[in-house]
């Protein structure tokens, strides 16, 4: 098993933004946005967002965050999102709840997972499912110990979205996916100046194991937890998923880039953490293109790793 998770260290957001800051570009294109944050940034500074994701929540909460220019849900769809929640049916629509939550809190989920689908707009559904997983993992984030903390998951829904972010309308028509970052950057709907390419983080194992506890999330969003296997051969051979060795990870770099080189500016982001070096990296992205600068940002002594963004 190779010792990586698939998270970014603290600070990671402001090192990537703080690089950007040296580069010129109006549209960016991201084949790994899971959590959206740096694209609602970057539409701050009136960039085209283009993003994508392989997950389907992090699509999802791209849609709510990058493509959405200033929706919000109103007081009346709220109301329809949390209508009769707590009501019990014949049975679950989505039975593999049950591996995730108890038996009221799954009632919540499915009942709330039906009623975003009665919205009408597309772009509501996405903004009321981001905040939904909010909750899931405002749930999983409890133990034994401190669910006398919790509070009811309605009035926990309503309070997410109230801090939720407006999103910021930055008169772009931004794009978002849900496809392998190959597809995405092949796809010539999805030019832009510059390509952030936040480095998925080398694995070996499938998919649902990778995420973690994340995994409820695509469970939750998908309806059913039958789907892995056929994802994985949907996604198979392609950078963000199981590798086996290194030379097949810089193999699987490699072809992404060449697929790009209609991008003019490459900003490649990578975890240093001891399975694939900054030399590497930087040796696969010189086959190909001239290498201009490397930052990097140390995080060891908290995490164990260094932050790399390469320019090319």
């Amino acid at each position: 098993m190779f010792n990586q998770t698939n998270s970014t260290p603290q600070g990671w957001l402001a090192f990537e933004l703080n690089v950007l800051r040296r580069l010129t570009f109006s549209s960016v294109a991201l084949p790994f946005a899971a959590d959206a944050n740096l694209g609602k940034y970057l539409k701050r500074w009136n960039a085209r967002v283009l993003a994508n994701d392989l997950t389907l929540s992090g699509y999802i909460k791209s849609v709510a965050a990058i493509e959405n220019n200033g929706r919000r849900l109103s007081e009346e769809e709220v109301e329809a999102v949390l209508e009769d929640v707590y009501v019990p049916r014949y049975r679950l629509n989505n039975a593999s709840l049950r591996n995730w939550f108890g038996e009221t809190d799954a009632w919540w989920f499915d009942n709330v997972r039906n009623n975003i689908e009665c919205l009408a707009s597309p772009m509501s559904r996405a903004i009321a499912l981001t905040v939904a997983l909010g909750v899931g993992d405002y749930v999983l984030s409890f133990t034994e110990e401190t669910l006398e903390l919790r509070q009811p998951l309605s009035n926990v829904y309503r309070r997410l979205l109230d801090t939720m972010a407006a999103a910021v309308n930055n008169g772009q028509d931004n794009i978002c996916r849900n496809k392998n970052g190959y597809e995405f950057v092949a796809d010539t709907e999805n030019r832009a100046d510059l390509m952030f390419l936040r480095l998925p983080r080398a694995h070996n194992l499938s998919q649902k194991n990778y995420l973690g506890r994340a995994a409820w999330r695509e469970e939750f969003l998908r309806g059913a937890d039958d789907f892995w296997n056929d994802l994985e051969i949907k996604q198979a051979g392609r950078l963000g998923t199981l590798i086996e060795t290194k030379s097949q990870y810089l193999r699987l770099l490699e072809e992404m880039l060449r697929t790009a080189m209609h991008i003019k500016i490459w900003t490649v982001a990578h975890v240093e953490d001891g399975f694939i070096t900054t030399q590497d990296i930087v040796e696969t992205i010189a086959r190909i293109r001239r290498v201009d600068t490397i930052f990097t940002k140390d995080f060891s002594e908290l995490t164990g790793t260094k932050a790399v963004i390469i320019t090319a």
